[in-house]
């Protein structure tokens, strides 16, 4: 079991990285907020969980372990897989998804693309009672912004990646940056425009 990386960050993507460890290029795959808080030449430390499947073995990257181990306990509901469990911390902060599933929060649970109404009351009720909510509770993101010039693009690919068409992504892009025109923050638009497309 790989529990955590560091090293110098490669490539950035999207949802992914590419850290060099050891002389070993390791691509790990993460939420656009912690994709957007590593630049490329920068030493990147990630807590990490490694899925084994018969045909790969797959590395997820968390900006702390209580994050990793929020993405690790998600996936002990039934048909809740890694995939998954990343598009629910790529929607919600961890407080906030903690918050939703203590609360309850149907509504904020059926946002995240993947999660129809069953499927969220199912999460409540396997999770309601063993989730801890994090004192302070939907606390904004401290990623840096990502340059001004491709962040809204970097926006609608991750809402593509997460299930939307590109004119719904693009739309939702659209409102959320008539709203806020200064933001450059792609974890705060996007989190934004998630909020714009649950509506």
């Amino acid at each position: 079991m790989i529990a955590s990386l560091r090293g110098t960050t490669l490539t950035t993507g999207l949802d992914h990285l590419v850290v060099e460890v050891g002389g070993v290029g390791m691509l790990v795959h993460t939420t656009p907020a912690v994709a957007a808080a590593n630049r490329p030449g920068q030493e990147a430390t990630l807590a990490t969980s490694l899925v084994v499947r018969e045909e790969s073995l797959t590395l997820y990257g968390f900006s702390d372990s209580s994050e990793r181990d929020l993405f690790e306990q998600v996936q002990t509901v039934s048909g809740v897989g890694p995939r998954l469990a990343l598009a629910m911390l790529s929607v919600h902060d961890p407080d906030a998804l903690r918050a939703a599933i203590g609360d309850g929060d149907l509504v904020a649970l059926t946002k995240i693309p993947g999660i129809g109404k069953k499927s969220a009351e199912r999460i409540v009720l396997e999770l309601r009672d063993k989730v801890g909510v994090a004192a302070g509770t939907g606390g904004s993101s401290t990623a840096p912004a990502a340059p001004a010039d491709h962040h809204l693009q970097q926006v609608s690919e991750a809402l593509v990646g997460l299930g939307w068409s590109a004119k719904q992504a693009d739309d939702a892009v659209e409102r959320v940056t008539a709203a806020e025109p200064a933001s450059t923050d792609v974890s705060q638009l996007l989190r934004l425009a998630l909020r714009e497309l649950g509506r």
